[in-house]
């Protein structure tokens, strides 16, 4: 009889061990659509549009917000560990900026490193004007608000 009741225990205790061992393992999960390097490469500065954008890398996810003067394909990789709450790893945007015609005036690729906005490539041409704004506000804000930034206010 006690023989039979370790049975039992074990046959129970073994699969109840290696779910709870399963629920611990980390898992990935990657959101957003990025462009590989080599359709970026079809993209010409000064010469495509945004049609062409559009069939060479795909729709982007965002486009310009106030007078969609560009582009933004966001990509990010969140992890996701036992009941532990999601945590983004890394984001990727990469942004594709027009000129009043139409015609592609610059593209950059930005990362977020602890909360701060790292351009990683960056193609332009240069006419004096400056259009970071939008992504600086997107990545640069982030990672700075908390429960003690909203209290202080």
């Amino acid at each position: 009889m006690i023989v039979s009741f370790g049975r039992t225990v074990r046959r129970i205790c073994i699969p109840v061990l290696a779910l709870a061992v399963a629920g611990c393992i980390t898992q990935y999960r990657d959101h957003g659509y990025m462009p590989n390097d080599e359709d970026l490469a079809k993209i010409s500065v000064g010469r495509d549009t945004r049609d062409s954008v559009t069939e060479a890398v795909g729709t982007p996810g965002v486009s310009g917000v106030l007078n969609n003067d560009g582009y933004y394909y966001v990509a990010s990789r969140m992890r996701h560990y036992g009941a532990t709450a999601p945590k983004e790893v890394s984001r990727e945007v990469l942004a594709i900026s027009f000129d009043s015609r139409g015609i592609v005036r610059n593209i950059e690729r930005f990362g977020l490193e602890q909360g701060r906005v790292i351009a990683l490539n960056r193609r332009v041409t240069d006419n004096g004007e400056t259009d970071r704004t939008f992504i600086r506000q997107l990545l640069g804000n982030l990672g700075n608000i908390g429960p003690g930034a909203i209290l202080d206010n």
